[in-house]
């Protein structure tokens, strides 16, 4: 790096008595700058060889959203339409239904981040909270994988829930429930429920995607016999969602125009002030260098094409 400074290149002149050379101001600035050029041409290369890179930042951000767990029902009934038959290619399934809108959403909410969680049998964990909205997509688009035939409910919601543990308290917390049905939840994970819930400061909407002809969540039975847990299961998880003490909204939709109103109006009620960090991956620096080289090097040999010889 210090050889520019022994040496700029510039070929010397010979003159019989330096005392009758006129100070030349203009050319010590430029022989100067040639020096600078040429530290500046080895310091640029130098880096670009030992592969210069800047660390990963968090930068906090100012924006309007929130926090989104996103749970997606992935029992087999979800794979039919909202008539309660195999999609015959002129209707969506309900589960495309909801990755395709929910996918609009996601492309929508700017500022959230966003985790996905699924459920049938069992809990799946999908994609934590993030701010990377193209990978949410493609968590959101892996839940095509053919469903299972049971609805464990209670499992997914803990599952979901539990994405919020160790996350900074910073804007709204959202649990939204995609389902076409439920299951009867015990006494031991409701308690459970309650408490994570709470503690977690959630607030749940529930997008029930109701069948043809089924019972909705918010139909009373005649016969005060079917008024239980185990005749319907949609009615009393939406009694004890209301039962929690938070805030809580549901929707009943049975076709996808109003899947896609109900999600709209989420939209509209979750848009509040939030803070959050974005995380600014590790960048290399080394293209830098050696572009900043090449444009010096270009403009060192400008500068020379420009030196008069004698």
């Amino acid at each position: 790096m210090v050889f520019p400074l022994l040496k700029t290149g510039a070929a010397p002149s010979a003159y019989s008595w330096l005392a009758i050379v006129p100070a030349d101001w203009l050319s010590g600035l430029l022989a100067l700058l040639l020096r600078v050029i040429g530290m500046s041409v080895v310091a640029a290369l130098s880096l670009g060889l030992s592969g210069a890179y800047l660390k990963e930042q968090k930068v906090e951000r100012i924006g309007h959203g929130a926090h989104i767990v996103l749970l997606l029902d992935r029992s087999r009934s979800m794979d039919d339409t909202f008539a309660g038959r195999a999609p015959d290619g002129s209707n969506e399934s309900k589960s495309a239904t909801a990755r395709r809108l929910l996918t609009e959403f996601v492309e929508k909410r700017k500022h959230d981040r966003i985790g996905v969680a699924a459920f049938s049998t069992s809990p799946l964990f999908v994609m934590p909270l993030t701010e990377n909205k193209q990978a949410v997509q493609a968590a959101i688009a892996a839940t095509s994988a053919p469903a299972l035939a049971y609805t464990n409910i209670s499992k997914g919601l803990s599952l979901a829930a539990s994405f919020f543990e160790q996350q900074p308290l910073t804007g709204s917390r959202i649990l939204l429930l995609i389902s076409d049905g439920a299951a009867a939840i015990d006494p031991d994970s409701e308690q459970a429920l309650r408490q994570l819930i709470k503690q977690q400061q959630i607030r749940l909407y529930w997008v029930f995607l109701r069948t043809e002809n089924s019972p909705g969540i918010f139909d009373i039975p005649e016969d005060p016999r079917n008024d239980n847990s185990d005749a319907m299961p949609e009615r009393y998880l939406h009694l004890f969602f209301k039962s929690l003490n938070v805030p809580y909204q549901a929707f009943e939709a049975e076709n996808p125009d109003a899947v896609q109103k109900a999600i709209a109006d989420i939209d509209t009620l979750e848009n509040r002030p939030l803070h959050y960090f974005e995380r600014i991956p590790k960048q290399d620096l080394s293209g830098l260098c050696y572009r900043w080289a090449v444009i010096l090097v270009l403009l060192l040999l400008a500068l020379k094409s420009c030196e008069v010889r004698r």
